[in-house]
């Protein structure tokens, strides 16, 4: 049975390299050669362990139980390998929730250091991505509660760090940005866009008021459903438009000073309750356009609020860091 761990909203089931072999598929016994096979099991994988059985599914309930599989360690010591695998049967090169949620899984299983880092390496088969891409993490308290700090390293900017294609310059609060003509014509209100690279690809789409933030359901919509799919999925699931490897969509308003209210279609997911890289993404985005300095900057979802801490020197942001909690659903 699959262990589902809750991360703000988020949900990812956590099972071991040798439960996805226990169920007659042919996984690979490094995560490397795993990833380069991804076609070969991925689809089996998901269906094995994040699909509903037969009349469990709740009203109103996604077609899957989670938001995605995580597959690990491959190993008994750090560093650790896994596999983010989406719902699509696509790989992932990072989530903030699914790697909280991971060190949480590796806590439970006494192999998460008390003190110290612990690096965890996600692989993948993103062409244009770094694989194994890696992460540090730190167990620690934040406001009292027990959870962990992600290093996920320096963002980059602009449409060259997602490989954007045609796309237009614009300004917003006299900074620079990008004008997605795919966005801005499902919402006049979605003109102005900052893209961001923190091991995996986002789009911010920067807003001046929360009617313009889009809803979960809206969002489950048929017809805004299959919009955002083409833009933000790639082919065959999407058109890849405007990145050819698919791009994760965020809208972000500045609800108060240092809080930022975010909405979330993943690439390979669809609308989520949360997501840690893309409230990283978001603060990121917020910076960049001078809406909030370098320190803690608070992403407000639907799911609930990522805290998120910006490190600026001289003049750059040099590293965005997450924390994050998850705890293990009731089997």
């Amino acid at each position: 049975m699959t262990q589902f761990y809750d991360a703000r909203g988020n949900i990812y089931g956590v099972v071991s390299p040798q439960q996805v072999r226990d169920q007659g598929i042919d996984l690979a016994s490094s995560a490397a050669l795993a990833a380069q096979l991804r076609e070969s099991w991925a689809e089996a994988a998901v269906h094995a362990f994040c699909s509903w059985a037969p009349g469990e599914a709740p009203p109103g309930a996604k077609a899957h139980r989670s938001d995605g599989l995580l597959i690990g360690p491959f190993q008994s010591e750090p560093p650790f390998d896994l596999l983010i695998v989406n719902t699509d049967g696509t790989l992932a090169e990072r989530s903030g929730n699914g790697l909280t949620i991971f060190s949480q899984a590796l806590h439970e299983q006494g192999l998460m250091p008390d003190d110290g880092e612990c690096v965890l390496q996600v692989h993948h088969d993103k062409r244009n991505g770094v694989s194994p891409l890696q992460t540090s993490v730190r167990a620690a308290e934040f406001e009292g509660a027990p959870g962990f700090w992600l290093n996920l390293g320096q963002p980059r900017f602009g449409p060259q760090a997602v490989a954007a294609q045609a796309v237009e310059n614009v300004r917003f609060n006299q900074r620079e940005v990008s004008r997605v003509a795919v966005l801005q014509a499902l919402n006049p209100a979605w003109g102005h866009s900052q893209f961001v690279n923190i091991g995996n690809p986002h789009c911010v789409t920067l807003v001046d008021g929360a009617d313009a933030l889009p809803g979960n359901a809206q969002m489950r919509d048929s017809a805004l459903s299959e919009s955002l799919t083409r833009i933000a999925y790639a082919a065959p699931g999407g058109a890849g438009i405007p990145c050819p490897a698919g791009v994760n969509l965020q809208w972000a308003w500045l609800e108060a000073e240092g809080r930022i209210a975010a909405r979330v279609f993943e690439r390979g997911e669809g609308p989520t309750a949360s997501s840690g890289t893309s409230a990283s993404a978001v603060a990121c985005a917020a910076w960049r356009v001078g809406w909030v300095k370098a320190g803690p900057v608070s992403v407000v979802m639907p799911g609930g609020t990522a805290p998120i801490l910006l490190q600026e020197q001289g003049g750059e942001l040099v590293r965005v860091s997450l924390f994050g909690a998850a705890r293990a659903m009731p089997e």
